[in-house]
């Protein structure tokens, strides 16, 4: 998922440590097991780069049903937001590699308008066809789950601590990148706090979110993934209209929601479309979101107007 991963767990004694020990290890096993065996776009093993390798071909392949129902919610996702969300973009992430920049393995570069063009013509979720069990996939075209990857594996833990029942685990917190879930009640009776990163600052933040146990949290920005080029910045969240990186004036967009798949594809969605239709699509999914636009300014659904602080711990 090209991120890390932090699991933080508060058992109530030593009892509960040890199944804490344990319940961790098989965590961690079913993040490995979603990475490298279903979503992976890269790792040879996985299910996504099986199918991605036989994009074109006139048989059609078997899909799991796991991967199957992942794949009709990014269908909806992508109609919902106008095709703002697609999972399909993976031709242009592989061309403008700015994974790959931000892991210090290339330089970064901007590609010709006819390479963009070309790679754009392989984006559309009309391409992916589903039926009986079974994918194609239009030629030319991949499969890449980097915008809900990592809300997708939020839920996966989520249902993992609610089948190990409630002495396992009282309470945690669960971070894969800037998607973050919070489980149970904190030891000191406390709200669960989490901070929301200022754009404009390495060590900045722009406040913190008082978030309620089961709540999923991801945040979407221009801050952490790119390169600079000619003067200007380039980020790693495409636009798949344009097939350049998205330019809707938002630098930073969080969501708040019960789903951590809706929460991390709603904030990939909403900073493409911009801060009026952004928010328009995460008020259609019921989610509540913190956007924060190129001149720094801060714009908040209602809901999250009650659970926001700044810095110095002011509510807004």
């Amino acid at each position: 998922m090209g991120t890390v991963v932090s699991l933080t767990i508060y058992p109530k004694d030593e009892q509960e440590a040890q199944e804490a020990k344990a319940l961790e290890q098989r965590i961690l096993e079913e993040l490995w097991h979603l990475e490298r065996d279903c979503l992976s776009r890269k790792a040879d093993s996985s299910e996504v780069y099986n199918i991605n390798q036989h994009a074109g071909d006139l048989g059609e392949m078997p899909v799991s049903e796991e991967l199957g129902k992942i794949l009709e919610e990014c269908r909806q996702m992508t109609e919902d937001s106008d095709g703002a969300f697609d999972v399909s973009i993976g031709a242009l992430v592989t061309l403008w590699k700015i994974d790959e920049v931000a892991a210090g393995e290339i330089q970064g570069s901007v590609p010709s308008r006819a390479a963009v063009e070309n790679a754009r013509s392989c984006v559309g979720m009309d391409g992916v066809i589903l039926e009986n069990g079974c994918i194609r996939l239009k030629e030319g075209m991949m499969l890449d789950f980097g915008s809900v990857g990592k809300g997708i594996a939020l839920d996966h833990v989520e249902k993992m601590l609610r089948d190990g029942g409630d002495t396992a685990v009282p309470a945690g917190v669960f971070a894969l990148g800037g998607s973050i879930y919070v489980y149970g009640n904190k030891p000191d009776g406390t709200p669960w706090r989490v901070a929301v990163k200022d754009p404009f600052s390495s060590g900045g933040n722009v406040g913190v979110l008082e978030v309620p146990a089961g709540f999923k949290v991801s945040t979407s920005g221009d801050y952490e993934r790119f390169f600079e080029a000619d003067g200007r910045r380039y980020s790693h969240i495409l636009d798949p209209a344009t097939g350049y990186p998205a330019d809707s004036g938002l630098c930073s967009v969080t969501i708040l929601s019960e789903s951590g798949f809706l929460s991390d594809a709603l904030s990939t969605a909403c900073y493409v479309l911009g801060k009026e239709k952004g928010s328009a699509l995460a008020e259609k999914y019921h989610a509540e979101y913190l956007f924060v636009d190129e001149n720094g300014e801060i714009f908040m659904s209602n809901g999250m107007k009650s659970r926001y602080f700044s810095e110095n711990g002011v509510g807004n």
